[in-house]
Formats: structure tokens, sequence, C-alpha cells
């Protein structure tokens, strides 16, 4: 039988994340083989710059992306926060997993939390979100520039470079580090990115056969709240070049969304908060984009945000 071939970064992250998708595909049926493939995206390649100055998250989908067209890969697996808020034809997003830990760890070898960190502290990061959230709260820190993979990071922080790093909780517990987070930076005091927590699954539009197999390991629950946050982010024109957060919860049967925009200097924030019916968790996105526009968020936002659909 013709093998699954999924498209991997390999980063260990990343490769953890697809073995787990492996799996579960395995689980499926077992008679069909399942291979990765992996690969090194220029996101992983150009580690001297910001994210926002290279090309923002799309620049660890593209090689993927590009291996889906050309036959090398059946489909390819993602951190879903990484991935733009518009998917591109001719590519959808397959499948939803079960979110893990949807917050920010603090990581640091000598305090325990945000307030604990020395004035004027070193704290790494390569999140601008994570940026104007840290200066929020603590406006003495000194916010640096952090890139790399999860382990190269952590080697960071432990040569001395940083007082404290700020790290993607569910990315060290699925690698075996939890007992790294030295805190959690949770809602309602620090939004997390859109889908933060969730394993995304991409394939081709036109693959019919195969998206019938991984709506399979669609998890509902999952798929509601990352639909909510995904349409903020996707109204504003959200990308890694501006602080946006999102976070949905059900409270009761009711679905609450939560989000924040931001200057890049953090000077400006809007947020907000809207609550609603799970089965409108796209049009309760559009509705909180809407409302922080109407509030100024094109401006803060320096650009012209697309709410096309947002109801008035």
């Amino acid at each position: 039988m013709t093998p699954l071939r999924i498209a991997t970064r390999q980063s260990p992250l990343a490769l953890w994340q697809t073995e787990h998708v492996a799996a579960r595909l395995r689980a499926l049926d077992p008679s069909r083989p399942v291979e990765l493939v992996p690969m090194t995206t220029r996101g992983d390649q150009v580690l001297d710059r910001p994210l926002a100055e290279i090309g923002g998250k799309g620049l660890f989908l593209k090689e993927l992306e590009v291996a889906m067209v050309e036959g090398r890969a059946d489909l390819a697996v993602h951190s879903c926060k990484d991935m733009p808020a518009e998917m591109e034809s001719p590519f959808v997003i397959a499948a939803l997993l079960e979110r893990a830990d949807h917050t920010d760890a603090l990581v640091s070898s000598q305090y325990d939390s945000l307030a604990a960190l020395p004035q004027g502290a070193r704290v790494g990061t390569s999140s601008l979100r994570r940026r104007v959230q840290l200066l929020t709260a603590r406006p003495d820190l000194q916010v640096l520039d952090l890139r790399g993979n999860v382990g190269t990071r952590l080697r960071k922080l432990d040569e001395g470079q940083y007082e404290a790093i700020i790290l993607a909780s569910a990315g060290l517990i699925r690698l075996g580090l939890d007992q790294r987070v030295a805190a959690r930076l949770a809602p309602p005091d620090f939004l997390p990115a859109a889908a933060q927590g969730v394993i995304a699954i991409e394939c081709r539009e036109d693959a019919g056969e195969l998206r019938q197999t991984l709506a399979k390991l669609q998890h509902a629950t999952s798929a509601i709240t990352t639909t909510a946050e995904r349409a903020f982010t996707r109204a504003l024109g959200g990308s890694c070049d501006v602080p946006i957060a999102a976070y949905a919860e059900f409270d009761g049967d009711r679905l609450r969304l939560t989000g924040l925009v931001a200057s890049v200097d953090g000077n400006q924030q809007l947020r907000d908060e809207i609550a609603g019916a799970a089965d409108d968790a796209d049009q309760l996105g559009l509705d909180l984009a809407r409302r922080l526009i109407d509030r100024g968020a094109q401006t803060i936002l320096g650009r012209t945000a697309d709410y096309t659909g947002a109801s008035s």
C-alpha cells in the first residue's frame, strides 16, 4: 500500500508533533505505512533577525507546501499558532487535534514569577505579542530577541544571556521539559497567540480521500475555539509583525472570546471580549474584530484591516 508521507520541520518539537500525528494515523489504519519527510524551512535557517523582518510565519510552511505541490509529501503537520491566519489555495487545514496547554511559560533558573524578576532583567522572546504583554506588566524589563528551536533557546538562557525567556508551555510539555516552567503566564492577564497549543494537519484542498481520513482526527471542542481565535486574527490581518492575541473558552454552553490588539511599542492597546453560541465561532471572531476596528484598531495596527464578513 502507498505510504502516507508527512512533511515536517526537523526541530525536535516539530518531529514530536509529527510522530504524534503519525501514531494516530497508524492507529486508524494499521495496514497503511506512514513516513516522515523532514526538511528545513527558511524560518529555521535565518536566526539572526526577528521573524517579522524576514517574512513572518509563512516561512515555516513554504518548503513543506512545495513538497505537497510537487508530490513529495501528502500532508504536513504544524503548530497551529505558527500558521498564517488566512490559508492560501490549494491548501486547507484538514484537522485540528485536541488543544494542549494554551499558556505561555516563564522559564528561569533563578526566578519563579514575573514579579520576582529584578529591575531591568533581560527577558528573551521572538514574539511581539509576548513583548507587549511583558512590558505592560513590567515596563522596566529589557525584552530581547530570541530565535532558534526550544533547545537552542534554553541553552542561551542557561549560558546567562537572559534572566528569563518566554516559551509556549505546550512545547515544553511535549518535549518532557515541563520542569523548566517557572510560572505560567495565563489569561486573563496574559493572552496567548490564536490556537496556541493546537496541532494542525494541512493537506491539499483536492485530496478528497485523505481529507476524509484526517477529519477523523478532528477534536470538536478545539476546532471551535481555534475557529473563533483564527477568525479574529484573520479579520485584523494578523501575522507575526503585529501584536495580536486571542483566547476562546467555553463558559457553560457558550463560547467566550477575548482579544487584544496593540501597537508594536505597546503604547496603544485595545482589549475586549464577546460571548455567544459555539455554532457561531467564526462570526464571534469577526464581530470581536469589528468592535476593535470601530475603536481604532486600524490606526494601532498601522494598516487597513480586512474585516470582510464581520457583521455591522
